[in-house]
């Protein structure tokens, strides 16, 4: 068996877009709509829709849906702002739905 020597990606359950790298996960401890969800740092070939407020598990977020940028497929979302200042630390980053995202050769 060959294994690959890139960076471990996730893409998109769909279509199979590269949508986020492994060493980008912060917490696989989330909640999504449909069950667990990731935490990630970064997110790459997505399109992140308008902001909206939302009240979610830890509080008032300001959050945007995010969906892949090939297939148009929903991901998660992204964090814009925490209004709980334990929440902070989450401003700026993507979770995505484990159901929506498969390992991509690994």
């Amino acid at each position: 068996m060959a294994h690959s020597i890139g960076p471990r990606l996730y893409s998109c359950c769909n279509c199979r877009n590269h949508v986020g790298l492994h060493d980008d996960i912060i917490s696989k401890a989330f909640q999504g709509r449909t069950g667990r969800a990731f935490l990630f740092s970064h997110a790459m070939n997505i399109v992140v829709g308008a902001k909206e407020d939302r009240h979610l598990l830890t509080g008032l977020h300001t959050v945007a849906d995010i969906s892949c940028a090939d297939c148009n497929e929903p991901l998660g979302w992204k964090y814009e702002r925490a209004y709980e200042i334990s929440q902070k630390y989450k401003e700026g980053k993507f979770i995505f739905e484990k159901a929506k995202i498969v390992k991509e050769d690994w």
